[in-house]
């Protein structure tokens, strides 16, 4: 088993598709993904729910942009910093590539969405790969919070 790491981001105003979650290997690495979190604290009534598409999404060599850097943590105290990197809300998404749809899910966002994945449908994410969460666009802004979980090997 190797290092297992979180990366995440917090109260984020999301307005259009954007990549929630892009994650970067090094090139020396692979990572494998175990968890995806998501919630949205803006919108709660009945005549503001919505249901907006997730996917996860897999060979872009183009790395999005407008976002910001989140750190991964190690769960494991003393465990090395992550070899890739995460980025998170890039409201450019990423692109060029033979971009590869793993899995779509409906989120209604009055609920959070919580996809743990069974070892047999974790997805692995080769050497100096890219794999990115991504949103279609919201009716509205809403403000999201999501938590990813992964694991690095190599």
């Amino acid at each position: 088993m190797g290092r297992i790491y979180t990366a995440q981001f917090a109260g984020v105003a999301v307005t259009a598709a954007t990549d929630l979650f892009e994650i970067n290997v090094a090139s020396t690495k692979v990572a494998r993904v175990h968890e995806i979190h998501l919630m949205q604290t803006s919108d709660l009534g009945d005549a503001q729910e919505e249901v907006i598409t997730i996917k996860m999404i897999s060979g872009y060599s183009t790395s999005g942009s407008g976002g910001s850097a989140s750190t991964a943590a190690p769960h494991e105290i003393g465990d090395a910093a992550y070899a890739g990197t995460v980025e998170v809300n890039n409201t450019t998404q990423a692109s060029t590539g033979t971009a590869v749809t793993h899995y779509t899910w409906g989120w209604n966002i009055r609920v959070p969405l919580m996809i743990v994945f069974t070892p047999e449908t974790r997805k692995i994410i080769a050497p100096s790969g890219r794999l990115v969460i991504t949103n279609s666009a919201p009716a509205d802004s809403i403000t999201v919070s999501g938590t990813l979980v992964f694991e690095e090997l190599g």
